[in-house]
């Protein structure tokens, strides 16, 4: 992978978008290695609006907000909002090289890991005593992870994008493991009062990279993150957790209109038995996996449901009495996978660092392909390969070609 622009580096200038233009806010929601789909999204939005033949070379988004590695994806893509071809451009390279050792460390998993392979009972004694001595605050170390985001993602430049008027907002939402609460943390061109819901808040400042560390720390799998709240240091994991409204914050921050991109299909057919299927009990990697698809994937699915109940709610008031009810429409685009990824990751889980393969494979069934696509589920969030996440962005530019009309409508591209 080559190095990435130094925060000194400009991107190529662009003018900023008109204000006549609806706000347009860009939601990423998280999913670890599964983010790979969004930047394959976004390659096939730069294709499509350089078909179209837009004017301007800055961002097609003013705000943007993230959680997990689609905070880190959000991020990026605001720290180039000059220049979006550009930066989705650079970022595809990165996704298209990645390799694990680039993201964690396995250095606490190796060490329980018996004579190269994983054996239940004196696996598990050994975990317990390695864990009571050493006291890791995590399965993987995710320190690598920083230095990659210390050249991926040049923060110091949203000050003068955002001067420039290049955007208006970017959000990171991480979750609060002292107080319980959900926090966006978001830093805006012009003040914006924060705001404050049922177990969420908002945070206005400056964001750092500790802020993109928190939210993408996966729960037991990477470290917390200890960020300053008024005057003490509180510690925070992944945004995904507790994220009961994942579209909230860029309709707090102004967008009129919203592109949301998951990293899960949002309507999972079900399952009908069969000889493949396997009925056994669930092994830890299955339930583990399941805890996080709940996490990650579940709450854009319920927060869509309920925006276009508001909306088709709103189509009932007269437009003269809508101030009233303090709320308004909000138009809305989602992108997210046509296939199941636990699939995809399926055929790329040997790619996993040794003692991590192993572990989560142990129980699963070579026999019975349902059993290693069950398996296979934790492992979508950790299989940061260049085979998985190559194979995720084709499937995100696909689907999203595969939409063309419907995304030429939303932008306004090519009438």
């Amino acid at each position: 992978m080559s190095a990435p622009p130094s925060p000194s580096t400009p991107f190529r200038s662009a003018p900023p978008p008109s204000s006549a233009a609806p706000c347009t806010g860009l939601v990423l929601t998280g999913g670890g290695a599964r983010a790979a789909y969004q930047v394959g999204v976004l390659e096939a939005l730069a294709q499509l609006r350089r078909e179209a033949g837009a004017q301007g070379s800055g961002a097609p988004f003013q705000v943007f907000a993230g959680s997990s590695a689609g905070a880190i994806n959000a991020a990026a893509l605001a720290c180039g909002a000059d220049d979006f071809e550009g930066v989705v451009a650079h970022m595809a390279q990165v996704w298209r090289d990645f390799v694990p050792s680039q993201v964690y460390r396995v250095d606490n998993l190796a060490a329980i890991d018996v004579t190269g392979r994983w054996r239940m009972l004196y696996g598990v004694a050994q975990l317990f005593n390695h864990w009571r001595q050493a006291q890791p605050r995590s399965l993987l170390d995710n320190t690598p992870l920083a230095e990659l985001l210390r050249r991926l993602v040049p923060l110091g430049r949203l000050p003068a994008l955002m001067r420039a008027g290049h955007l208006r907002a970017l959000a990171v939402s991480a979750s609060n493991y002292s107080s319980g609460q959900h926090c966006t943390f978001y830093d805006s061109a012009t003040p914006l009062a924060p705001w404050a819901r049922s177990q969420r808040v908002a945070v206005p400042g400056r964001l750092r990279l500790r802020h993109l560390l928190a939210s993408s720390a996966i729960p037991f799998i990477f470290p917390a993150t200890g960020i300053a709240v008024d005057g003490h240091i509180e510690y925070f994991g992944d945004g995904s957790m507790r994220q009961s409204a994942p579209l909230a914050p860029v309709i707090h921050l102004g967008a009129q209109r919203v592109l949301a991109i998951g990293a899960g299909r949002l309507h999972e057919p079900r399952e009908t038995p069969g000889p493949n299927t396997y009925t056994g009990y669930p092994t830890l990697a299955q339930i583990a996996g399941h805890a996080l698809s709940s996490i990650f994937l579940d709450a854009l699915s319920v927060d869509i449901e309920r925006l276009q109940r508001i909306n088709q709610t709103l189509s009932l008031i007269p437009p003269e009495a809508r101030p009233n009810a303090g709320l308004r429409p909000i138009e809305l685009l989602v992108l997210a996978p046509s296939q199941r990824i636990d699939e995809i990751a399926a055929r790329h889980s040997a790619a996993l660092p040794g003692a991590l393969h192993r572990m989560l494979h142990a129980h699963a069934d070579a026999n019975t392909p349902h059993s290693a696509v069950k398996a296979s589920a934790l492992a979508s969030y950790l299989l940061f390969d260049r085979g998985f996440t190559q194979e995720l962005m084709a499937l995100g530019r696909r689907d999203t070609l595969d939409q063309r009309d419907e995304v030429r409508r939303f932008f306004g591209w090519g009438g």
